[in-house]
């Protein structure tokens, strides 16, 4: 198989399983500095030992107790709360209702190889993967307990996030914790790649510290991550060319000003635009589909020229920054919903690649995983 080729990660099966740890934390200083990021970089075999200079310098600290984390973080007004600790991989789900843990888009091989391979060289899982679900109120409940309590950790990093820390290590609330999340089932909000490489570290190295990878699950009903679009460039391709492939698959198109065209973008409209002349795309989009899987499915197969590539961009402005009338259009796509996606992956189905953007994300340092600790 070509590792160009885009596929889909395997399912790991019930009950989902959030493991005590010993955490590293670097700190308060270092997390958000980039210069910190160094200490990850090549040659990856490197890092474990720089890690524990740090430690030893005083810029690292290890956790002597293994706990679950609640961890707090708040970036640009938006707070978010979830559970950090190891996600148990050492299963596959044999059917559909076995799935504990719900990719929404493929994955390339080489790329989580390649990723498998880094961890394994660092002997770290570097930063928590981002699961989302819709909590149950008596886990709500349990964690609402743990935050009265004052946080082992409270600090502003230097991107200035916040950042406040609980562990919990109460044999009670972490059975009651493992109660609560037995029967539940998570997205991926953000890391497909590294979970599929926390797959292939588990199959390559079953029954020790690989059968788990580090992750955060944050509650949609208790601090929703901020859902938001990522934006394409059709490079190759014209209004005209937009305009002829709406026509030909029965969606409408319509040329207007810039102002009128921002303003119609929503769940059923997309705009295009190539920086001089600006079009709104109508879809018709059924319950159980987004706008996304229209554009990719139905809209581009059918351009009469191009793209000659595609390229994606979190914000409107760096998507308009890089299209002219010679180069190409930008397509600028409306958020879809939480509850949208999840429905579409429940269904056994994915999203074209880059089709969500979940924010924000925590700086990096906040919570590591040593291998060396099991």
């Amino acid at each position: 198989m070509e590792s160009s080729a885009v596929v889909t990660p395997p399912y790991v099966g019930g009950p989902l399983r959030l493991l005590p740890f010993h955490a590293l934390m670097l700190a308060p200083s270092r997390v958000g500095d980039p210069s910190s990021a160094r200490a990850f970089a090549r040659p990856y075999r490197d890092v474990a030992a720089r890690l524990e200079r740090w430690r030893s310098q005083g810029h690292l600290s290890r956790d002597p107790e293994p706990a679950l984390y609640l961890h707090e973080y708040t970036a640009r007004g938006i707070t978010i709360r979830g559970l950090v600790g190891l996600l148990d991989v050492s299963r596959r789900a044999a059917l559909p209702q076995d799935r504990a843990i719900l990719p929404h888009e493929g994955i390339y091989p080489g790329q989580a190889d390649d990723l498998a391979d880094r961890m394994w060289e660092m002997e770290l899982n570097p930063a928590p993967i981002l699961l989302v679900h819709r909590g149950p109120a008596r886990l709500r409940a349990v964690l609402a307990r743990v935050q009265e309590r004052t946080p082992e950790h409270d600090y502003t990093d230097r991107v200035e996030q916040r950042h406040r820390i609980w562990a919990v290590r109460d044999p009670a609330e972490l059975a009651e914790i493992a109660d609560e999340l037995a029967d539940e089932t998570a997205l991926i909000a953000d890391g497909h790649h590294r979970y599929a490489a926390y797959l292939r570290l588990q199959k390559r190295n079953p029954g020790g510290p690989c059968d788990y990878g580090l992750a955060m699950l944050v509650d949609q009903e208790d601090t929703p991550l901020f859902l938001g679009a990522i934006h394409r460039v059709l490079v190759g391709t014209s209004i005209d060319d937009v305009r002829a492939a709406a026509g030909a698959v029965g969606m409408g198109f319509s040329e207007t000003t810039s102002e009128a065209a921002v303003a119609a973008l929503g769940p059923d409209r997309l705009v295009v635009t190539d920086a001089d002349r600006w079009g709104v795309v109508t879809l018709t989009v059924p319950p159980d589909r987004t706008a996304v899987q229209m554009l990719h499915d139905q809209l581009i197969p059918a351009l009469p020229y191009g793209p000659r590539s595609l390229a994606y961009h979190h914000t409107v402005e760096d998507a308009l920054h890089q299209v002219t009338p010679e180069l190409g259009v930008a397509v600028l796509m409306p958020a879809p919903l939480v509850d949208r996606v999840l429905r579409i992956v429940r269904d056994d189905r994915l999203l074209p690649e880059k089709a969500t953007s979940f924010q924000p994300k925590p700086s990096l340092g906040v919570l590591i995983r040593s291998l060396r600790d099991g």
